[in-house]
């Protein structure tokens, strides 16, 4: 009698416990927070009694202090600038977190993705510089300046510098760099990567981190489902004022990376430049994809495999995605046709 005893009472309190965690999950609102980062939008929403606004955007903050271009005293610029030594600042490690996982998906897409291609972004027009288009020659001349396995990154000693048995010594004292550093096509991930972090040491469990069209979510949405994100369909529109989707994906406990040539390009003499550089030949990819979704365990991942599809192709992304099972992706293309087509990994949940 007494083990039945307190084996109801156990019992009863798991059920009064189960209701209250309930109720507790019911009653919480949810928190939507929205400003500018990086250059783009961010929406977060978030499930807590608290608003962490403030705390979120000086997270957003650091990320912009170890990678942004932009910034003349962030971790990159220094870095660009001839430091060679990475300061072991929260973000210096960012920095070399960033870079450690940049390093590794360039040798996994043979170079597809690659952080050095910075002069050659710059000399098509991208970027903070514009210009002439450039001669084949100036070409050649970049890429002896581009190329990832060009640059030592030694994560014991938290340096990084050039091969190169040509650099000089500068006037400080620093060695002058062989390479430009361009985290733009990992940074808007990594920076949702760094909100859902804060959010989950909160205790957070339910919420959606989007900044620039990269997205983080857990949990369920303030509608009790699984979130969904939508995927814009590819149409010229430079001013990212277009909403028309293309499809909508169930991505609940995962991170959703876009990139497309659609957004980004420009015309010069009659002819359409797209924003993806090609690291190996050094001129805009010129192929019939349109737009690459990832989904990933973590959107920096996700954000520099959706850039390297871009590079690769349809063909190229579905041998990546071989070799990588642990990655979903939607690739909309044009077919021989010139129409509109979609490919999309087989296991990819979606909502047409």
């Amino acid at each position: 009698m007494k083990k039945k005893y307190w084996q109801l009472l156990f019992l009863v309190f798991l059920i009064v416990g189960t209701v209250l965690i309930i109720r507790q999950q019911q009653t919480t609102p949810y928190q939507k927070d929205n400003g500018f980062i990086f250059g783009t939008i961010y929406n977060i929403t978030y499930q807590s009694d608290k608003n962490l606004k403030q705390e979120i955007e000086a997270e957003l903050k650091k990320v912009d202090s170890a990678l942004s271009m932009f910034n003349p005293q962030s971790v990159i610029s220094k870095i660009n600038q001839g430091a060679t030594t990475i300061p072991q600042t929260e973000e210096g490690r960012m920095f070399e977190e960033v870079v450690g996982l940049a390093l590794n998906i360039s040798k996994e897409t043979d170079g597809a993705f690659d952080i050095t291609v910075a002069p050659l972004v710059n000399a098509w027009g991208f970027g903070f510089k514009s210009g002439e288009t450039p001669t084949p020659q100036q070409v050649d001349s970049l890429r002896r300046l581009t190329g990832y396995e060009k640059i030592a990154y030694n994560a014991k000693q938290h340096k990084i510098e050039s091969k190169s048995r040509n650099a000089k010594a500068t006037s400080n004292g620093n060695i002058a760099p062989h390479f430009q550093l361009d985290c733009s096509a990992i940074a808007k991930g990594y920076g949702s990567d760094v909100v859902a972090r804060l959010l989950r040491k909160k205790g957070i469990k339910n919420y959606m981190v989007e900044i620039g069209g990269e997205v983080v979510t857990s949990g369920i949405s303030e509608k009790r489902v699984p979130w969904r994100i939508g995927v814009t369909k590819p149409t010229d529109d430079t001013l990212s004022v277009s909403s028309e989707l293309q499809t909508v994906l169930n991505v609940t406990d995962r991170a959703m990376a876009t990139s497309g040539n659609y957004r980004n390009f420009y015309y010069k003499g009659g002819k359409k430049y797209a924003h993806t550089i090609d690291p190996k030949t050094g001129y805009p990819v010129q192929h019939n994809i349109l737009s690459a979704t990832v989904l990933a365990s973590n959107c920096a991942t996700a954000d520099a495999y959706a850039t390297s599809f871009m590079v690769l192709g349809l063909d190229g992304a579905k041998r990546i995605l071989e070799k990588h099972p642990e990655l979903m992706a939607y690739l909309i293309y044009t077919d021989a046709k010139g129409n509109y087509a979609t490919w999309h990994s087989p296991k990819l949940k979606m909502e047409e």
